[in-house]
């Protein structure tokens, strides 16, 4: 299932291109056109760039949805369902496929980042454990958006997906300090899960912005979240055949 999902690449590299390339474009957006940086304590660039590749983590959830609907309404489910396969291999696959590519595009956004001028100022160990939480929290952000597919069943979800997942992503401390918010916005804001997994990652980089103790908020977070809509998933494709 994960080889057919990696299969479309080559049939659609239009879509995959966009998909890396749109994060970049916000990056440089808010690093040189929008940015302010008001009350980071420091260089502004250090702050934004592990705040935007949590902000990647979550955003382009749309295309794993537009797959998994394409699935329901052309029948393939139903094929894959008379095989001998695993109930769950489908979502499973997709899930994977879309991991790689995720993992693909971080990469990307991080020499993106040292293009312009971005360093981090930590060990291979803190490196790699910055790059597991926020792999982390885009594990758990595919399976929301795998459970939202399954739930409506239509292609048109992709606009409520977006609706939802552009709060979310700004409502967080990825390309502003709470400090400079009203006080009820910062609190909001510093209760994002985004906000816990952008703060761990920019202490993990050695980055400006970055606070200790919140590596275990950064970690149980999606934990919950995947806990959440992995069985609620499951459960749902199984309900389909019914």
């Amino acid at each position: 299932m994960t080889r057919r999902e990696l299969a479309h690449w080559g049939r659609q590299p239009v879509q995959v291109a966009v998909g890396v390339v749109f994060p970049v474009m916000i990056l440089l957006m808010f690093g040189y056109l929008i940015g302010g940086g008001r009350n980071v304590g420091g260089d502004y660039i250090d702050y934004l760039v592990p705040g935007i590749l949590a902000l990647t983590m979550a955003f382009g959830l749309e295309s794993t949805v537009i797959a998994v609907t394409q699935d329901l309404n052309k029948g393939v489910i139903d094929r894959f369902r008379s095989m001998p396969m695993t109930n769950g291999a489908v979502l499973v696959g997709r899930s994977a496929a879309d991991m790689l590519q995720s993992a693909v595009s971080l990469a990307v956004m991080i020499g993106v980042g040292y293009a312009i001028g971005w360093r981090a100022h930590t060990s291979a160990g803190g490196f790699l454990g910055a790059v597991g939480l926020l792999l982390l929290f885009r594990f758990a952000m595919l399976w929301i958006g795998i459970y939202l597919a399954l739930l409506a069943g239509k292609p048109e979800l992709v606009q409520a997906v977006q609706i939802l997942v552009w709060p979310v992503g700004f409502l967080s401390n990825a390309i502003a300090s709470p400090e400079s918010m009203p006080d009820w916005l910062g609190t909001v804001v510093q209760w994002n899960p985004m906000s816990q997994t952008a703060t761990a990652v920019r202490d993990l980089f050695g980055s400006v912005g970055g606070e200790s103790g919140h590596v275990l908020a950064a970690v149980l977070w999606p934990v919950a979240l995947f806990a959440l809509f992995f069985p609620l998933a499951l459960r749902r494709f199984a309900r389909l055949s019914h």
